[in-house]
């Protein structure tokens, strides 16, 4: 009896050693601290950095004379918190990102096998590891939460599908707390998620119900998709109770700050790097093939429409979809993130396709995808480096830090100018407090909310908004205890001397000066109502963290049993392949 075989193996790759490979590429690179200098590392590390002094108090005087950190879900700070008393603040983040990188390794994994064989869910895996959108989120942006979050709700979703389609009770279970666990890490990801990722396996858990030839009905399925949600909606209540009480008390109503992410891409070149071509990389050149499968296979249809959906949010101001669906969310969000959710739902189809090339090619095959993954990580990593809007490199900020911790320097405020994001590291380490901060959301004083730039730190960027924001706060310094100012870039000394400070020192030959006023009394809290409760803090220090610890509990006593298989449609593969006849 003949019967088919290929001098290849056509089992899929262990996930075991595309987590070696994860660790293997990423590992090192975190191991030398490579996310240092990106935009949000330092800012992810402040508000660790907080909670390992003051766990079940989120209200933190070192920015915006006074801000909550509530305002921000405190998952991945708190893991960072909890490791610093080990290894360190800024180890303790390299290994949270590293944990985040593998567990979205698996969480690639065991979405696309909802859509795809095990082999090509493997090889989606990994690519994953290598395509340029999550080298630029970690080592450019350093948006931790984001990767974080992203990885927890793919690994939430095979859950979501068993419980929905085969009314699993332990998938009920281990879906919602991976769920609770992934709102804890980052709010906005969950958001869009339900809708981008969860409403397509939704989709497929009726067309497989719909094919499946059992009891189970269309209505049963949307029933426990309904329940699933509400029990969710209740649990993410719960544990951001304290975030929704500051966000309902405080709706961001601050003018929008431009951002490059929802610029047309079409119109700048540089733009167009940053955000397409770098992150895309290889799967650019798959894009028409994921189009092409997703429209002919009934089955990947719903992964398609959510690919296409999140691909035009990723495009920006480039298109006017997001906007016309968003409105004025529009201008508070940023759009990067949608890139790289639209590459992690087209990695599903994008592995059948690899799966095609070798069975076509073989070892020229596998070299030619080896080359692509390699060249698209080495491009991003590549453009940290040339990105002419890429992070200004760290500074020296231990002689600031030494002024503001003597002498009672600490009883004034301070500000900086020209620091970029040196400007949270200074906080991590001096005692005294700012008037400026790194995160926009979270800001409240009238002279930063009511002009449309960011830190005050980077003013001259923001141009004639970013200038008058900061002339509004030097005007008011006496209102805040604002008497030190240092500098980085001379380019605000004339705004500074015309308004009455004048320098009294300068650090490493004149690379940093300090300046200072004369009449400015001491500093004394600012009077707000948004200094959270007790009770609040200590759900805040509780339930998040919790949440985690929760859901590590329950995966660990409900292990799987026997798993629901990959999809077995017969999938044809990109190529014909030769057949090996052996009798």
């Amino acid at each position: 009896m003949a019967t088919t075989a290929s001098p290849y193996s056509f089992r899929p790759i262990p996930l075991r050693v595309i987590l070696f490979a994860a660790f293997a590429v990423h590992g090192p690179l975190l191991f030398m601290q490579l996310p240092d200098s990106s935009y949000d590392e330092s800012f992810h590390v402040f508000f660790a950095s907080h909670y390992a002094k003051h766990w079940f108090n989120p209200w933190n005087e070192k920015w915006f004379a006074g801000f909550s950190q509530t305002s921000y879900p405190p998952l991945t700070h708190q893991w960072i918190a909890m490791f610093s008393k080990l290894i360190g603040l800024d180890a303790g983040y390299m290994l949270v990102q590293l944990i985040a990188i593998l567990l979205l390794t698996v969480g690639v994994y065991r979405f696309a096998k909802l859509w795809v064989d095990e082999r090509a869910a493997s090889y989606a895996a990994l690519a994953s590891i290598f395509i340029g959108a999550l080298s630029t989120l970690v080592y450019q942006a350093g948006q931790l939460a984001t990767v974080a979050s992203i990885a927890l709700f793919l690994n939430a979703l095979p859950y979501f599908y068993e419980w929905s389609a085969e009314a699993r009770g332990r998938s009920l279970i281990k879906g919602l707390v991976v769920s609770w666990a992934a709102a804890a890490a980052h709010h906005v990801t969950l958001i869009f998620g339900v809708v981008l990722f969860a409403a397509p396996v939704l989709w497929l858990a009726c067309i497989d119900t719909k094919k499946a030839e059992n009891e189970r009905t269309l209505g049963g399925v949307i029933s426990r998709a309904v329940v699933f949600c509400i029990i969710a909606g209740i649990g993410i209540a719960a544990v951001l109770l304290p975030y929704w009480i500051e966000l309902i008390q405080h709706p961001i109503r601050q003018m929008p700050i431009p951002h490059a992410s929802r610029s047309n891409y079409l119109l700048s070149l540089n733009t167009a790097l940053n955000y397409i071509v770098v992150p895309y990389g290889a799967l650019l050149l798959a894009l028409p093939y994921v189009v092409v499968k997703g429209w002919t296979s009934p089955r990947l249809r719903p992964l398609l429409f959510g690919f296409w959906l999140t691909f035009l949010f990723g495009l920006g101001g480039t298109t006017p979809v997001p906007h016309w669906l968003l409105g004025r969310a529009f201008e508070v969000l940023t759009f990067e993130r949608f890139a790289f959710w639209a590459m992690l739902l087209m990695l599903p189809i994008v592995g059948i396709l690899m799966t095609g090339i070798l069975d076509r090619f073989r070892g020229k095959g596998a070299v030619g995808l080896a080359l692509a993954a390699v060249l698209t990580f080495a491009a991003a990593l590549g453009w940290l480096n040339i990105n002419p809007n890429r992070p200004t490199p760290a500074l020296d900020i231990d002689p600031v830090v030494e002024f503001l911790n003597r002498d009672n320097h600490n009883q004034y405020r301070y500000l900086t100018l020209g620091f970029g994001n040196s400007l949270s590291k200074v906080s991590r380490y001096a005692n005294a407090d700012s008037v400026d901060g790194d995160y926009n959301s979270a800001r409240l004083l009238p002279e930063l909310t009511h002009y449309a730039s960011a830190q005050l730190t980077n003013s001259k960027f923001y141009g004639a908004a970013g200038m008058e924001s900061l002339r509004a706060m030097l005007m008011h310094a006496n209102r805040y205890g604002l008497k030190y100012i240092f500098v980085h870039d001379p380019y605000y000394e004339p705004l500074l001397t015309f308004s009455g400070w004048r320098e009294i020192e300068s650090y490493n030959n004149g690379e940093v000066t300090t300046w200072s006023k004369d009449d400015v009394p001491p500093l004394h809290p600012i009077s707000t109502d948004a200094r959270p409760a007790p009770w609040e803090g200590v759900l805040w220090g509780i339930l998040p963290i919790g949440s985690s610890f929760l859901a590590i509990l329950v995966l660990l006593l409900l292990p799987a049993r026997g798993g629901r298989q990959s999809s077995t449609e017969p999938l044809a593969v990109p190529f014909p392949r030769e057949e090996h006849y052996i009798a």
